[in-house]
């Protein structure tokens, strides 16, 4: 077996823990191994298993301590159990694997257990100074003079003893509340701390195999704050394809708090998660420089529409419609595309360049003419459609009866024209040209 220990500044080094810290890292830390406990103030992980996964220890420390950083961790220890890495964390020792856990043990002042600190008066008269010095101790007597705690807490750190411990559940809401450090006064500062509720939901959802479409950032305002600028404020945030990674949400985030002028100064901050989709994990490429490690088209498109604005960045969207007018509308990027596009092909040809409004054509011996008469080459395509779509400035559907001809002109080249059918004064337009 192999642990991983990461403590956050305990009571000798201020601030201390609390429980909020505390389970905020035991909940990212369960992307990497579904077996975390919380002890004292640190985080326990049993990685054993996950080594093979992240491709050995020294990869699983790159993927784990810059993240642990950004939550607190001040120390990172390996060991064969879960109270040696304990122990080694807090005397700043990293490597417990290397070398027999019983040598590097021996070396560790006696308080990096805690079941010795309320012995370390009577255990440093006796001439104790490491805990190699209590553990060559004769086991008679430490049990006569000390509590049965202290012998177990000995065995189980030198492998001698099994450990029991509480694992921690992932929660089955994303739920989690930061307090800040300082009041801020601008919304763009808090994007510091809202990063660590990112990175949080980040984990939460690794560890559900799951992605997020829409999460809400709350803030409360500071308690000597005026009387009518409220409780606090809110800001959701909406993406159109469903994600984890924590970069571009708080990129996302970064830009949206842009626009946001905080009414009084903010002391908490909470991050809750409304649109979880399962999410299917992306396949590795065997190839060097795959294109899939750059940033995707959606996320540069959330990001300029958060910037920019919704309505000035848009995508095109397929239809269900036969009318090639109407086979396709804008809708802003940020929005999620629909899930069923038009999957009926068009039955003809399909021109280059559509005009936005049909050109009527001149007519001559019932000839259409565009720079030159023009000769029928492919035809007809029948078009029917549009009776439901009913224009309410004009009073009147716009129902379409079309017949579709390529045609060549010999001057314009080949062009894409149609005759209308069921009126009083059918005629020629000119719709599309072919490059």
């Amino acid at each position: 077996m192999l642990w991983s220990a990461l403590r956050l500044p305990s009571t000798d080094d201020p601030p201390s823990p609390t429980d909020a810290a505390l389970q905020a890292l035991a909940v990212w830390a369960l992307q990497f191994t579904p077996r975390v406990a919380v002890a004292e103030e640190a985080v326990l992980l049993e990685v054993g298993a996950s080594l093979r996964l992240f491709g050995g220890r020294a990869a699983l420390r790159e993927r784990l301590w810059p993240g642990a950083c950004e939550l607190g961790a001040v120390a990172l220890a390996w060991a064969p159990n879960a109270l040696a890495a304990l122990a080694l964390a807090r005397a700043g020792v990293e490597d417990g694997v290397s070398a027999p856990l019983e040598r590097a043990l021996d070396a560790l002042p006696m308080a990096t257990l805690s079941v010795v600190r309320p012995h370390l008066p009577t255990l440093s008269r006796i001439g104790c100074r490491t805990l190699g010095d209590v553990r060559r101790l004769p086991r008679a007597g430490l049990a006569r003079r000390f509590d049965a705690a202290l012998l177990a807490a000995l065995d189980q750190a030198y492998g001698r003893a099994p450990e029991t411990h509480v694992w921690v559940v992932l929660p089955a809401v994303f739920d989690a509340r930061l307090e800040l450090p300082h009041r801020v006064d601008d919304a763009g500062a808090l994007v510091s701390g809202a990063r660590r509720l990112l990175l949080q939901l980040s984990a939460w959802l690794a560890a559900r195999h799951s992605g997020v479409t829409a999460f809400t950032l709350h803030w409360a305002h500071d308690a000597m704050r005026s009387r009518g600028v409220g409780e606090g404020g809110q800001l959701t945030v909406r993406t159109a394809e469903a994600t984890r990674e924590a970069g571009h949400l708080a990129r996302l985030l970064a830009e949206h708090l842009s626009h946001v002028v905080l009414a009084a100064p903010v002391g908490d901050l909470r991050l809750t998660a409304e649109g979880v989709v399962p999410l299917a994990p992306q396949s590795a490429s065997w190839l060097p420089g795959d294109a899939r490690s750059q940033e995707p088209l959606a996320q540069v498109l959330e990001r300029l529409a958060a910037r920019l604005g919704e309505d000035r960045v848009v995508r095109p969207v397929l239809c269900e419609d036969h009318r090639p007018e109407a086979m396709g509308r804008w809708q802003p990027a940020a929005q999620v595309l629909p899930r069923e596009a038009w999957p009926v092909q068009p039955a003809g040809p399909q021109p280059t360049l559509l005009l936005a409004r049909p050109l009527k054509l001149l007519v001559r011996q019932h000839r259409p003419i565009y720079q030159g008469e023009l000769q029928l080459l492919l035809g007809p395509q029948r078009v029917e459609g549009g009776w439901w779509d009913r224009d309410e400035t004009a009073g009147q559907a716009r129902h379409a009866v079309r017949d579709y001809w390529v045609a060549r002109s010999p001057l314009a080249g080949v062009l894409w024209v149609f005759q209308t059918r069921l009126a009083d004064e059918p005629a020629w337009f000119l719709h599309g040209v072919f490059a």
